[in-house]
């Protein structure tokens, strides 16, 4: 009994400096290559506008009257939404940290202005677990509406 609850202790440690791991440490694969933000990873905790994955597919948001006046609405909507630390924002590409309050779980989003296009691509994946618990789309939903509002 004691060599399993040992066991069982031990796993339980393993498993949680795993999750503290991906935690803290920003994922390498981020960034625009060829217009295309990131992959879609195999877990359900994403979603993206540039993926064909129905079950992690969001619409990408049209742009407003120039593309300053787009960016300057992805930046409030952004500040609007809080709990998050913009780290990199250059030729139309904006990457940022967010950070949950209670348990500081960090989730990465993308968003990124199709000049071209004329359109605005998003991108929201966790970094640690397996599922999100719908927090990655409920986050792009209400970064819509902010957005939307500007």
């Amino acid at each position: 009994m004691k060599m399993t609850s040992l066991t069982l202790l031990t796993l339980s440690i393993a498993f949680a400096a795993l999750l503290t791991f991906q935690n803290l440490n920003p994922p390498t694969h981020l960034g625009l290559t060829e217009g295309q933000l990131a992959p879609m990873p195999d877990k359900p905790n994403a979603v993206s506008s540039q993926t064909e994955q129905a079950d992690k597919k969001v619409e990408a948001l049209p742009f407003k009257a120039t593309v300053e006046a787009t960016q300057q609405a992805v930046n409030n909507a952004l500040a609007e939404l809080g709990n998050n630390e913009i780290q990199v924002q250059e030729n139309g590409y904006t990457y940022s940290v967010f950070t949950s309050p209670t348990m500081r779980y960090r989730d990465d989003v993308e968003v990124y202005l199709d000049t071209e296009a004329k359109l605005v691509h998003f991108r929201s994946q966790s970094r640690a677990g397996y599922s999100d618990m719908g927090v990655n789309r409920k986050r792009y939903e209400a970064f819509r509406q902010l957005y939307s509002q500007q």
